[in-house]
């Protein structure tokens, strides 16, 4: 069967942030599957080009390009040398981000200010230095992942919620902003998925439990799962989504 071509990618540069493990790499790794030439992202140059060299193994031609997205200058620079040495970045998923468990009133201010300049920042300054070089061009996807915490709250993440809840409506404001200029400015938010972010929640069979039961599909996700909003949303088909966030999450913002 031949792929729809409105969800081909074939020869669209694509830059992941946070992508040496986790849900960046399945992402890059999905937007390869359709086509896509992927740019690795992360601020462990080591860890980044092994898992450039893997996905080598795989057949997937990856470039890799280390530099920390929540400093300004370093973004800049890197972003530039993408466009100069890769091409023009068609594609930009912002999904580097972390996450940290206190209760509120215990809630450490360094964990505050790490969380909010990776969580929120990132997407800012990324996000800002690949715009500008995709509105002389007219058009371009940007896909920031936000979560289901961009609803919903859970106890001992008041902080991380903040963070998820202002990217949502950054990823509006900048659709709002850039939709004039051919580009579409989207959300991807992952419900309960099996990562190293959330390995403590897997290995807790109360919060399993818990999950299970709320969760309409009744289990966790796999991060393969994520690949199917992430080529819609880069690619044609979603030509006249702009400003939309869309949940991944078995049904968990669906149930009460």
């Amino acid at each position: 069967m031949n792929k729809h071509p409105s969800f081909d990618l074939t020869g669209r540069i694509a830059l992941i942030t946070g992508s040496s493990k986790g849900i960046g790499l399945a992402l890059a790794c999905a937007l390869a599957s359709a086509g896509a030439r992927v740019v690795l992202n992360a601020r462990d140059a080591d860890r980044l080009e092994a898992t450039r060299a893997a996905l080598a193994g795989q057949g997937i031609d990856a470039a890799a390009y280390a530099f920390d997205v929540t400093d300004a200058d370093a973004v800049q620079a890197g972003v530039a040398r993408i466009e100069a040495e890769v091409g023009p970045i068609d594609i930009l998923v912002n999904n580097a981000g972390m996450q940290h468990r206190a209760p509120f009133t215990e809630f450490p201010l360094d964990a505050w200010h790490r969380i909010t300049t990776t969580n929120i920042d990132s997407v800012f300054l990324v996000g800002q230095a690949v715009a500008r070089c995709m509105v002389p061009r007219g058009r371009g996807k940007i896909i920031n992942v936000c979560s289901v915490q961009s609803e919903l709250g859970r106890p001992g993440i008041a902080p991380y919620t903040a963070t998820k809840g202002a990217v949502k409506m950054l990823t509006k404001g900048m659709a709002i902003d850039l939709g004039k200029h051919g580009i579409q400015v989207n959300g991807l938010g992952p419900g309960y998925f099996k990562t190293e972010l959330t390995s403590a929640l897997v290995a807790d069979p109360a919060f399993t439990a818990w999950l299970t039961a709320h969760t309409p599909s009744g289990r966790w996700g796999d991060v393969e799962e994520l690949g199917g909003a992430a080529i819609f949303l880069a690619s044609d088909a979603s030509s006249f989504v702009n400003g939309h966030i869309l949940y991944v999450d078995g049904g968990i913002t669906a149930s009460l």
